[in-house]
């Protein structure tokens, strides 16, 4: 079974990327984010925008995976809350 931090960290980490291409941001909730997890895709997203600059595409998404799983692992480190991983 896929933890609720891996869901949280794969959903960021798909749209962060697709933030960090289009250069625009969606809604959270038509991306199927809760808002924590939006929270976490902007500062994701704020913090790959200059390692693309300085150092390319492929660093900054290096960059996407590794917040994105470290963010959402210490947002869930206590387990779900609530009742589901989309909280």
């Amino acid at each position: 079974m896929t933890s609720p931090a891996e869901l949280c960290a794969r959903a960021v980490a798909y749209w962060s990327r697709k933030v960090l291409n289009d250069d625009t941001y969606g809604d959270y909730q038509s991306m199927g984010l809760s808002n924590t997890q939006y929270e976490i895709l902007r500062r994701v997203v704020a913090a790959a925008r200059p390692v693309r600059q300085r150092q390319g595409t492929d660093v900054a998404q290096h960059l996407i995976d590794r917040q994105a799983r470290a963010d959402c692992a210490e947002r869930y480190r206590d387990g779900a809350s609530g009742k589901g991983p989309w909280q």
